[in-house]
């Protein structure tokens, strides 16, 4: 049995905690957090052993989970890959491009296996979606959500829409050609609300939003590919295929038709795949227990984080630009 500890027990790292609890392929050792106060609150509540040094710990367990604030990810994972630990670290997995090259260097140097908590990889409305999306053409996502202090650390590409853009390089296996954004702070330092269209060499177009400041929740993507529309809503996790066939045969009167221009007819058919309820962070810290004992490659690696990173800051980058030119507009 792998033994596992918890560095970071804030909002998530509490739900990671619980998990694991459940879990009969880790054994529970214990968590860090640098908040004595929460610290404490968290061993009482959750009757758990709390550590006092992050080194105590790590050099305790075989897995370190990793669910502290970014801008702590790099200092953390470094620790516990020097020490020959195998680490599962949640999105975004580092704060930088430059610290996500290092992190990468550091993780071959130890030879260990590495985990991204890009979760919605293990949403069951994406697991049962995920065999009918094939070469989309064009993606609109949505991911709206209430305000809500926590996470304004980052921007809002960091904070919510890397969630998306993991999801469309898993599907879209094409580079990346242009990327057009705008992005507004309405509330903290940094984009609030972003929108991005990333365009690819294939000619598939992606087209994101990311809002931290709206009225209602939502986290949908709308997926068009050849004679096939794909709807898949991380929130209330459903899914509808939609299909365009042609017509062979005699159809029931109740079938959904559509008439073209130059007269032939089609015929619209509706899919509900079966979407089985799971845990989706129970699932992926299973999955990578699954990784280290099968010596496997991890379900979301190191480098699938690193890419989802990489198009963040090179959005990131071009929403400066933006502002710059808004700015300029305005004098």
């Amino acid at each position: 049995m792998l033994k596992i500890g918890v560095l970071g027990a804030g909002h998530l790292g509490k739900i990671h905690i619980n998990c694991i609890k459940q879990l009969s392929v880790y054994e529970f050792v214990g968590f860090y957090d640098q908040d004595k106060n929460t610290a404490k609150k968290v061993a009482e509540d959750l009757q758990v052993k709390c550590f006092s040094s992050i080194e105590e710990l790590i050099d305790l367990v075989d897995v370190v989970d990793i669910v502290t604030p970014t801008v702590s990810h790099f200092e953390c994972a470094s620790l516990a890959l020097k020490k020959g630990k195998h680490v599962f670290i949640e999105k975004p997995i580092v704060a930088t491009v430059d610290e996500a090259n290092r992190l990468i260097k550091l993780a071959e140097g130890a030879g260990v296996k590495v985990q991204v908590g890009h979760v919605e990889r293990f949403n069951p409305a994406y697991i049962a979606a995920r065999p009918y999306i094939n070469a989309p053409v064009f993606i609109e996502a949505h991911r709206l959500a209430l305000f809500n202090p926590r996470g304004t650390d980052v921007p809002v590409v960091l904070d919510l829409m890397v969630h998306d853009i993991d999801i469309i390089l898993d599907v879209i296996k094409s580079p990346i050609k242009n990327v057009s954004v705008s992005g507004v702070s309405i509330v903290s330092p940094t984009p609030d609300i972003t929108n991005a269209r990333i365009e690819f060499e294939n000619g598939s177009v992606a087209n994101l939003t990311a809002s931290r400041i709206s009225l209602k929740n939502m986290r949908r993507h709308r997926i068009f590919q050849k004679d096939a529309y794909i709807t898949v809503d991380f929130l209330d996790k459903k899914t509808d295929i939609v299909r365009i066939n042609d017509i062979e045969g005699d159809v029931s009167p109740l079938a959904m038709t559509i008439d073209l221009a130059d007269g032939s007819s089609k015929q619209i058919t509706i899919e509900q795949p079966e979407v089985t309820p799971i845990n989706a962070i129970m699932t992926e810290l299973e999955s990578f227990h699954n990784a280290i004992i099968n010596n496997t490659e991890p379900p979301v690696t190191i480098h699938d984080g690193v890419q989802a990173l990489k198009v963040c800051h090179l959005i990131l980058d071009e929403i400066v630009k933006h502002q710059q030119i808004v700015q300029n507009h305005l004098k």
